[in-house]
């Protein structure tokens, strides 16, 4: 029996039933070429009106729209628990806050049948600025806000060319996932947490496995960025985070020398001390220079602060053992030779 649809599009959402609407606009009013799609929007324990926006829609007569609730909080647990109900071969991803193109669904459709070897497609996520973005927001700092521009031509995504493609615009086909697994729950975002690295993460799985992503210019999203996040606060704070996840991840990229102290490796102190370095020299000429030196230190801070946090807490812990462990043993052995000069309940009795 064959799958009822050629596309499932999957949107997780937590809390912004005020931006869901005009997402799910987009993804149902598709130029679709007579290829059929369903809409999950997997809703990660929202307290807004998000279950009434998707019920209003279904009760338009969008037959082929699903709600589902997921109580485990964060994105990797709400785009598994849509992968798992999807009907297709073919699962979609966009995020709450975008916008896709009207020919969104048709041209993942289109690319996978034109690449049967490909197992993943990502593309453009370009902005939609509320406010004007400051003249320092180059592209050099469009990974914070999930923008996503590789020019205009197709490019394959694999070890040698190490691009990420994030997934308020990725399209994967099941295979994938069976064979490596799905989004990784530890390396997720939580609520409104910044910095996580469940997509790049996935890719790195998929390469050794030989699952062949492409990059496709066509493949277009939009989304908002609001003016909060174009501030230089908000990159810290996103970088802080992106080195706690690679901390955590201990990828080969970084943690592939043999040397390192307090389990940090060595290349990324040398690195922070010539960013450093860098930061001063650039402060009061090249300005944006010198901010992207400050975005790696930030990085390096949260990296470090995590594997400091880990180091020192198993010393600690095995001090702990150290100590505790004797200390119970003689409690032991003392409780067992009390026990053996005490009478029986018989013998006190005669």
């Amino acid at each position: 029996m064959t799958d009822p649809y050629d596309v499932t599009a999957v949107i997780s959402t937590y809390n912004r039933s005020e931006m869901l609407d005009a997402a799910l606009e987009s993804v149902l009013s598709q130029q679709s070429r007579g290829m059929r799609y369903e809409v999950i929007v997997v809703d990660n324990n929202s307290s807004d009106s998000t279950r009434e926006v998707v019920e209003r829609r279904i009760g338009e007569g969008r037959q082929n729209l699903r709600y589902l609730f997921e109580h485990r909080q964060g994105s990797s647990y709400a785009r598994n628990a849509g992968i798992a109900a999807a009907r297709s071969d073919i699962i979609a991803f966009a995020d709450d806050d975008v916008r896709v193109g009207a020919e969104w669904i048709a041209t993942i459709k289109q690319t996978f049948d034109d690449n049967p070897e490909v197992d993943c497609v990502g593309g453009k996520v370009l902005p939609l600025w509320l406010t004007p973005p400051p003249e320092w927001l180059t592209r050099d700092h469009w990974m914070p806000l999930a923008l996503q521009d590789y020019g205009n031509r197709k490019l394959s995504i694999n070890r040698s060319n190490p691009l990420c493609l994030v997934s308020a615009n990725l399209a994967v086909r099941r295979r994938a996932f069976v064979d490596t697994g799905l989004f990784a729950p530890e390396l997720q975002r939580i609520k409104d947490g910044i910095g996580s690295m469940e997509d790049a993460e996935l890719l790195e799985r998929f390469w050794p496995a030989g699952r062949r992503c492409l990059y496709v210019p066509e493949l277009i999203v939009e989304t908002y960025v609001p003016a909060e996040r174009m501030s230089k606060a908000y990159q810290r704070r996103w970088h802080r985070g992106h080195g706690y996840f690679y901390a955590i991840r201990r990828s080969e990229e970084i943690d592939g020398t043999s040397t390192s102290f307090f389990d940090v490796p060595a290349h990324l102190y040398r690195q922070a001390v010539t960013d450093a370095a860098s930061w001063l020299l650039f402060l009061f000429g090249e300005r944006s220079r010198s901010f992207v030196c400050e975005a790696r230190l930030n990085f390096f801070w949260g990296f470090v602060r995590k594997r400091l946090a880990d180091y020192f807490g198993a010393a600690y812990r095995a001090i702990v053992r150290e100590i505790v462990s004797p200390i119970r043993s003689v409690a032991s052995k003392k409780a067992y030779a009390e026990g053996q000069k005490q009478p029986s309940g018989d013998r006190s009795r005669l």
